[in-house]
């Protein structure tokens, strides 16, 4: 491109807002659009926790990513002072097999991940909040930990507008994308058109609608429930520094995070949900999700069994169908890139897939195969 070039990204996202403001540093000129603003309650970067890990089983490319991301987080967290990555470390506790992580085991060593393996016996002593039942042998990823999400977003974002980026809180609206000229433009939910050179929707759970003949079938966007228990008065054994986050790879994929900043026990089941709309739907949790919960927290940690529920919050996952990442140019547009699937293990990512978003906007070239949209068309 021979001049500056206008980029404008749609979401202020774990994804849109590293990538807005890793354009802005290579020298574009770029405008920042979301409808609710960064890590909004309606948004699936939003909410205060989200894990930083490498364990990917088989799937290699995410292990090097997360090391990249891991690498930019730190760099970001020293560069404006706040304290963004609490380097506590996951703990991953194998049942069954263990064919997921015993894939991950060279690719980790591979991509320099400092991590212990750890019998369930070592899990015990170290941790003996812990009820190792059924738990054969573990991973202890050292450096990972968990990432404070909110105020993540609300940091790229102000890095984005002290660098001079435009940022404007209007919700967006793709025009008809007819063929040769590409995208002509957005229309804004204040009624107005906004026209760039480069386009990069990465809107969530929202992709899917505003691509509804591309997308509407690839991105899921599922119903998540999240719990947060009481611990007993002064006892620190389920604290941040006496836990690390934990991930429990069983029949059921579970996981959480011990009190960031006093919040309470953060206890969540993976698996995806049932359909539910970002937009409208209500973020009530269920009587029956809570019953499974607690039944899983008093088997897991017996400390806790019988804690208060103190808070509690309904998200969303937004998945592609294959769980890839989508990055990848629109087939019929070539000025407009699409950057989702993200959840629930994109957030991590945010910094190396805006990078990753940047080059390939301002310099061409193509993603890596796992995460082009060609692939839901075999």
């Amino acid at each position: 491109m021979s001049k500056q070039p206008h980029v404008v990204v749609v979401g202020a996202g774990a994804f849109g807002g590293w990538t807005a403001l890793l354009l802005l540093r290579r020298g574009a000129r770029v405008t920042l659009l979301d409808a609710w603003g960064p890590g909004n309650s309606r948004s699936s970067s939003g909410g205060e926790t989200r894990v930083i890990r490498a364990t990917y089983g088989p799937r290699a490319v995410y292990t090097r990513m997360a090391a990249r991301a891991l690498a930019l987080w730190k760099e970001h967290e020293h560069r404006w002072g706040r304290k963004l990555y609490h380097a506590i470390g996951v703990l991953w506790l194998v049942e069954g097999k263990g064919d997921y992580e015993r894939a991950a085991l060279p690719i980790l060593r591979d991509a320099g991940v400092a991590f212990d393996e750890l019998t369930a016996g070592d899990v015990a002593g170290r941790y003996p909040q812990i009820n190792t039942d059924n738990v054969r042998w573990a991973i202890f990823e050292r450096d990972a930990g968990f990432l404070t999400a909110r105020r993540a977003c609300a940091a790229v974002l102000e890095a984005f507008l002290a660098a001079g980026g435009e940022y404007r809180q209007l919700g967006a609206q793709p025009g008809a994308v007819t063929g040769g000229d590409g995208l002509p433009g957005v229309t804004l939910s204040d009624g107005t058109t906004l026209r760039a050179d480069q386009y990069v929707f990465a809107c969530g759970p929202w992709l899917g609608t505003l691509f509804r003949d591309l997308l509407g079938k690839v991105i899921l966007s599922t119903r998540q429930e999240v719990f947060f228990f009481g611990t007993p008065p002064g006892d620190g054994r389920f604290q941040e520094g006496a836990l690390p986050v934990w991930a429990d790879h069983g029949p059921r994929f579970m996981y959480g995070i011990p009190g960031n900043e006093w919040r309470g026990f953060k206890v969540a089941d993976d698996t995806r949900g049932v359909p539910f709309d970002p937009t409208s739907g209500e973020r009530i949790v269920s009587p029956e999700q809570l019953a499974a919960i607690r039944e899983y927290l008093a088997y897991r940690f017996p400390g806790l069994a019988g804690a208060p529920l103190v808070e509690s919050r309904v998200c969303q996952y937004e998945d592609s169908v294959d769980e890839h990442f989508i990055i990848d140019r629109h087939p019929r547009a070539a000025n407009v890139w699409l950057v989702g699937g993200g959840s629930g293990h994109g957030f991590k990512h945010g910094p190396a897939v805006g990078e990753l978003v940047a080059r390939l906007v301002l310099e061409g070239g193509d993603p890596d195969p796992s995460f082009r949209l060609s692939r839901f068309a075999r």
